[in-house]
């Protein structure tokens, strides 16, 4: 969505209307999916250096040293500390991305098919950005499976970085169940 006027003192933004403004949804199809990894790629670029923007580093560091106070030691944390520390110096290509970016967030629109709406931006490697599309909706295993294959092909991304950051990302948002969800998916079938 286009930005037409702000006030930082007070943390205003005036935004464009979406017109009609209906959701993509949650019901990931290959389609879905596709429009939602469009959107992603209009989205990325640089960030702007004039902005202080929230980093996955500063996160991911935060998330060594609180995720195992709030859970017990075991596979699926050793898994996640595992992953932070192998994925965050491997990073190629820092982007701002959106962070919350799933069919709720997609809007169909006029100036461009689909708008996406709600950001919550943060600068971070792109695989790290499609794991709230990959997570939205309280995905089965089956279907967590077809969206990191689907999400993988169509931009181009290593499927393996998107599920780590997926496992990680639902520990630090306090879902257990769902990390171990993405521990379970594995490689590609």
């Amino acid at each position: 969505m286009r930005l037409i006027d702000h006030d930082p003192a007070m943390r205003a933004m005036l935004i464009e209307r979406c017109v009609p403004g209906t959701p993509l949804g949650t019901e990931y199809d290959d389609a879905s999916l596709e429009i939602a990894a469009r959107a992603m790629q209009r989205l990325w670029r640089e960030p702007p250096t004039d902005v202080a923007w929230q980093t996955l580093a500063a996160n991911a560091d935060r998330w060594l040293r609180e995720l195992p106070r709030s859970y017990p030691h075991g596979r699926i944390l050793d898994e996640a500390l595992d992953a932070i520390r192998q994925l965050l110096p491997a990073q190629e290509q820092l982007v701002l991305c959106h962070q919350d970016l799933h069919g709720g967030n997609l809007l169909r629109a006029q100036r461009e098919p689909w708008l996406a709406i709600d950001s919550k931006p943060i600068v971070a490697e792109p695989a790290y950005d499609t794991v709230a599309l990959v997570r939205d909706a309280d995905p089965t295993l089956a279907q967590l499976r077809r969206r990191l294959d689907v999400l993988s092909d169509s931009l181009g991304l290593d499927r393996e970085r998107m599920r780590l950051w997926g496992l990680v990302k639902s520990l630090a948002w306090g879902d257990a169940d769902e990390a171990e969800l993405f521990s379970q998916v594995g490689s590609r079938r």
